[in-house]
């Protein structure tokens, strides 16, 4: 845990209408402030050193009763909230101290009321959460069920975020990925947090540890995917008007969709079509609007999208799972789904908040403003590659591959964490490193890092890898790829420099840890090519052994130009 939120909760009513209500409802129990008592005994502290903030809060639900707090992200490093819980409570305490006992509730009303009115400013934190942490203790011998909502104060917004949490006996820890709240709802404006467990008897007790917004350095949520290319229908999507039957007199881009475009090329995003249309008809009409650059093979015939989809995800190189399909017309949208079930369907009445949704906000490097450009590049590659008269290992020594071996250092960082977030094909761990760990790999002293960049006659990949190596075994921890290098043997490349370096270095055997996924099996056949050894497993990561004493292949395919300072 690297930072969290400090929430104000209190007890609240589910059928609240006060004032009236503290003369008609028959419920009404008056606190020592005069507000409604919804929690027998109300809100008992209990000290717990385990705990993540040291306490528990243990609670007695009476009917209607709920805990409730006006939402924040903002985010302290957990010493620093530690030391500012502890301010709020020896204040909290030195009011139970005063004397006077309607000054001690004057004094309580206004120590609440202005943590309440405080909370919704704290919204500045340089970095969001990625999830909100409950903790809980269920003493009861059945399964409680909670419902979690944040919906928004100034009544602007009408969807709220619900979740609903099972409370299994015993301790559960629930972690709710911040990119599903912030899908539904803005947290930089106004709005509350309930949490009610559902039909449970007076005097359902549970106990509550953390429950806040925090960053996690270890969490990795499942919607956490960037979408690397978004795939566009044409008629009342892209523009307005049907081609077929109005012509391209008559067609208009929708408003702002030319800005959108060149926003999304800008943050590295790629876009293609999937349209049905005549193509000739097509493209001509987005030369007309100045757009037709943006598109890498775009998909435009009267075959069905799903398969369209397909082809432009094979064609790229990437996962249908990184694919985000916008288009006005509800079948074609469900025919989607149905096909391709891992692709995000977009209704095209939402483009224009199409910036703001987080699977569309990567990191922007200057390299991912080249991206288009490089998988131009791409194309031209194999359309030598296929005239080629030639082996494949004749042709690559003809494309003059070049690879650039460099320790990671602070220019490159931002890099790195892109290319850690979005390489799936090629990732032998799957790990996903945050800045903060790739700062703590950079000053580690038994870690070395390797930073890849890779050109050829064609242009040049960019960074395309990534590697960390304990020194000390030695291990390989870590090794991605972008998939615009595979099968260009600059992974075998690699290897067999590092292996070369680290057996000399040391006179052992040199380790790997790869955890196998459907996604990166292909690719981890590198290993096998090199005669790895599988010494066990471990949670599904393989130990591999390359021993000091087998003969190193190498194929000379690619010119290496080394700045190792390790």
């Amino acid at each position: 845990m690297i930072a969290r939120t400090l929430l104000p909760w209190g007890e609240h009513c589910t059928e609240c209408v006060w004032p009236t209500c503290y003369t008609t409802c028959d419920l009404y129990s008056p606190r020592g402030d005069g507000k409604c008592r919804r929690f027998v005994d109300g809100m008992v502290r209990i000290p717990h050193p385990d705990a993540l903030n040291s306490y528990i809060l243990k609670i007695r639900f009476k009917r209607w009763g709920k805990l409730w707090t006006v939402g924040n992200t903002l985010l302290y490093e957990m010493d620093k909230a530690r030391s500012l819980e502890r301010r709020d409570r020896w204040i909290g305490t030195g009011i139970q101290f005063v004397p006077l006992s309607h000054l001690r509730v004057k004094l309580t009303q206004k120590r609440y009321q202005y943590k309440m009115a405080a909370t919704p400013q704290l919204t500045n934190s340089q970095r969001p959460p990625n999830c909100f942490l409950l903790d809980c203790y269920n003493p009861e011998k059945q399964v409680i069920k909670l419902s979690l909502t944040m919906r928004s104060l100034d009544g602007e917004q009408k969807i709220a975020f619900q979740r609903l949490l099972d409370l299994s006996p015993g301790f559960s820890r629930h972690k709710v990925p911040f990119v599903d709240i912030s899908k539904v709802l803005d947290t930089k404006s106004p709005f509350g947090i309930d949490m009610i467990p559902n039909d449970v008897p007076d005097g359902t007790t549970l106990y509550f540890g953390f429950m806040d917004f925090v960053f996690d350095s270890s969490f990795q949520p499942a919607q956490s995917k960037l979408c690397k290319c978004v795939v566009w229908d044409l008629d009342n999507t892209l523009w307005n008007g049907i081609l077929a039957e109005e012509g391209p007199d008559r067609l208009c881009l929708k408003p702002g969709m030319a800005d959108i475009l060149k926003e999304l090329d800008r943050r590295g995003i790629l876009l293609s079509i999937a349209s049905k249309n005549d193509p000739g008809e097509a493209l001509s009409v987005l030369r007309h609007f100045k757009v037709e650059e943006y598109f890498l093979c775009p998909q435009i015939s009267w075959n069905p999208k799903g398969g369209a989809l397909r082809r432009i995800a094979r064609t790229l190189n990437i996962g249908m799972d990184s694919l985000l399909f916008v288009d006005d017309n509800e079948f074609e949208r469900a025919q989607v789904k149905a096909a391709c079930p891992e692709v995000e369907v977009l209704d095209a009445k939402e483009y224009v908040s199409l910036l703001d949704r987080s699977e569309c906000q990567p990191v922007v490097t200057e390299e991912s403003r080249k991206r288009r450009q490089l998988y131009r590049e791409q194309e031209i590659r194999e359309v030598a590659e296929e005239r080629f008269e030639g082996d494949c290992f004749a042709f690559l020594r003809d494309c003059h591959i070049q690879l650039r071996i460099r320790p990671m250092a602070k220019d490159t960082l931002e890099r790195v964490h892109e290319l850690t977030q979005r390489t799936n094909q090629m990732n032998f761990s799957g790990n996903r490193y945050d800045r903060k760990q790739l700062e703590q790999i950079l000053t580690s002293e038994h870690l070395n890092t390797y930073v890849l960049d890779c050109e050829d006659r064609f242009g040049s990949y960019g960074t395309v890898g990534f590697s960390v190596i304990d020194k000390r075994e030695p291990r390989m921890k870590d090794l991605m790829f972008s998939c615009r290098i595979q099968a260009k043997r600059v992974e075998h490349a690699f290897l067999t420099y590092v292996i070369r370096k680290y057996v000399s270095a040391t006179g052992s055997d040199f380790y790997v840890s790869y955890r196998e996924t459907p996604r990166n099996g292909q690719p981890g056949k590198v290993f096998h090519d090199f005669g790895f050894e599988k010494l066990g497993e471990n949670d599904g990561t393989l130990d591999l052994v390359f021993r000091k004493d087998y003969e190193l292949p190498d194929d000379k395919l690619i010119q290496l130009v080394v700045q190792d300072d390790h």
